[in-house]
């Protein structure tokens, strides 16, 4: 036996018979606060100050780095194994 029923009611009555709590008022303080926080970072964003304190100057500073993508390169044509399971050393 199979019964079914259609109910017509808004996502409001729903949340209201299944007593759930209306987080609305807690939704929009978050929106607001981050609204908040990026309107403040954006102030003070220097995009060239943010590289600047990644990468050192000079050519080890560039070593260093194609080492770091050439190790994650390894592990990933691997298989997401680690070395002890990957064919070259």
């Amino acid at each position: 036996m199979k019964i079914s029923m259609d109910v017509e009611a808004t996502p409001e009555e729903l949340r209201r018979f299944f007593g759930l709590p209306d987080v609305q008022p807690l939704h929009a303080d978050m929106v607001e606060s981050v609204r908040k926080g990026m309107r403040e970072g954006w102030e003070g964003y220097d995009p060239a100050a943010l590289m600047a304190s990644l990468m050192q100057p000079g050519a080890p500073a560039m070593e260093a780095l194609q080492k770091t993508f050439w190790e994650a390169f390894r592990q990933g044509s691997a298989g997401g194994k680690g070395d002890e399971d990957s064919p070259r050393k």
